[in-house]
């Protein structure tokens, strides 16, 4: 066999109609995009699969630490073996963001080879295959699960002949897509902005206008001639409206934090489940979706702890794989939430085979956020998918003390009160302390204070006085400290 037989007899190529995606409401649209998809897998001579970037190495170091923590079967040579992101598994995740930008998937093609092609990627040869693939199918767009360079996306529509959108396109498209806030709009047109302006070199009269992906949202929809200059005076003033929002921001955070109230940021991979568990804890309603960033405008809503304490919880946008850095850019006013929360829930998926290696692309996030040393307790959600043993056995190991981790199931409502109180334990702001108070029966309001917003131990009625023993935080004990008659109640704790 030679060896051009032998390469294409390592490609895998499925042409055909997916199941029918569906629109918000019900509703299917008019029209939707028919979609070829192309994925790459690219061996290294070691026969390892990928090119190992910077980010990487980051994300298999930060996934190493988390298979230790969890205590993943080691390889032969001592380290833990960290499942990670196959062609296969990369190209399914493409096909479900796809189906998230509202495309519908009528072929894929996956090929292996060496290393990119630096002109093409996947070279002219099969570019010419996929061509006749994709024409045969009536494909109007090739989605590639790749960033490519504005060179290679150049001559690879000179081959196919049909518009070809990478992956950080089609992310920045399903952005748009869900985008509702006027906030959450400017951020996305800025990382559109951002992400189209080296590509401007080389295009004529095609690109008159910005494109936005597969339904041509955001800045296109705005009619912005691609000219440099008037793309820089865009950018500058999306920029300042966004610092605008940023200091809006700083300001309600301000006042939040002149009161003793702490803020918990969920994190997560997309589709990790955030927003069911932010519904199940808070009763929010907010949109809960298994399409791919169903989630992108920032939610916050009170929590009541067993201590009667409350906080503040922040859901915010899932992280993804290789997620554009203009998109963090972007979104780094929305992200502050994280950066300024008291603690941070990682949320994972426990029935996913890839939830070290997604919860290491999280890190990486956290990271170029700078909160990464933020105290953290790891949520492993969606328990309900695995064996009853499994979890239950799983619940045991993490119900230890010191534990950092907690299972649960948002769906179920399973675990959510050994969550509810770890996060209590954890929370630092407005300490609760253990006192004893004497209080005339007349303080009505005072009684109802305790009732409603501490924990009553005892209660003796003696002399038109009431003895209580109570647990409060100390927001509530400045109140009452006229009436503490015990030594365990620390005066310097309610100055």
């Amino acid at each position: 066999m030679g060896s051009s037989q032998r390469k294409k007899s390592r490609d895998i190529v499925r042409v055909g109609n997916s199941s029918p995606f569906e629109a918000p409401g019900g509703s299917q649209p008019p029209e939707r995009e028919r979609a070829f998809l192309v994925g790459l897998d690219v061996r290294t001579r070691r026969g390892t699969k990928g090119t190992v970037t910077a980010q990487a190495a980051v994300a298999r170091e930060a996934a190493a630490l988390q298979a230790a923590q969890t205590g993943s079967p080691p390889r032969s040579n001592g380290k833990p073996r960290i499942p990670e992101f196959d062609a296969d598994e990369s190209l399914a995740e493409l096909r479900t963001l796809a189906e998230s930008a509202g495309a519908q998937i009528v072929g894929e093609i996956l090929q292996r080879r060496d290393r990119p092609d630096p002109a093409t990627l996947i070279g002219a040869g099969k570019l010419e295959e996929i061509a006749g693939a994709a024409a045969s199918v009536n494909a109007d767009v090739l989605l590639f699960d790749h960033d490519l360079s504005p060179s290679q996306q150049r001559n690879i529509e000179k081959i196919v002949q049909r518009r070809v959108i990478d992956r950080t396109q089609l992310i920045l498209d399903i952005f748009a897509r869900h985008a509702r806030t006027r906030e959450g709009q400017l951020q996305v047109e800025l990382a559109q902005l951002h992400y189209m302006l080296p590509r401007l070199a080389g295009h004529g009269v095609e690109m008159s206008q910005l494109g936005g992906g597969i339904g041509t949202r955001g800045p296109g929809e705005t009619k912005l001639e691609t000219d440099r200059r008037k793309i820089a005076r865009r950018v500058r003033n999306v920029e300042g409206q966004i610092e605008n929002v940023r200091r809006i921001r700083a300001q309600q955070r301000q006042r939040r934090e002149s009161a003793p109230v702490a803020t918990v940021a969920l994190v997560g991979y997309t589709n990790a489940g955030k927003s069911t568990l932010f519904n199940a804890l808070t009763r929010a309603g907010v949109l809960s979706s298994p399409k791919m960033f169903a989630t992108l405008d920032p939610t916050i809503r009170g929590v009541d702890l067993p201590s009667k304490r409350k906080v503040l919880l922040s859901d915010t946008v899932g992280f993804i794989r290789n997620l554009p850095h203009t998109l963090v850019s972007a979104f780094r006013a929305t992200l502050e939430e994280v950066q300024r929360a008291s603690l941070i829930l990682q949320v994972s998926d426990a029935s996913s085979r890839l939830s070290a290696e997604q919860d290491a692309q999280v890190e990486i996030v956290l990271k170029e956020l700078e909160a990464e040393k933020k105290p953290r307790l790891r949520v492993m959600n969606k328990i309900d998918l695995l064996d009853d043993e499994v979890a239950q056995s799983l619940q045991a190991d993490a119900a230890r003390e010191g534990s950092k981790t907690v299972y649960v199931s948002a769906v179920e409502g399973t675990g959510l009160d050994t969550l509810l109180e770890r996060i209590d334990k954890m929370i630092d702001e407005d300490k609760v302390s253990r006192v004893h108070l004497l209080v005339p029966q007349k303080e009505g309001k005072t009684l109802a204070m305790l009732e409603a917003r501490g924990r009553i131990l005892s209660r003796k009625y003696r002399d038109g006085s009431v003895q209580l023993e109570a647990e409060a935080p100390a927001s509530v004990l400045r109140r009452v400290k006229q009436f503490v008659v015990a030594p365990e109640f620390k005066s310097a704790s309610v100055k």
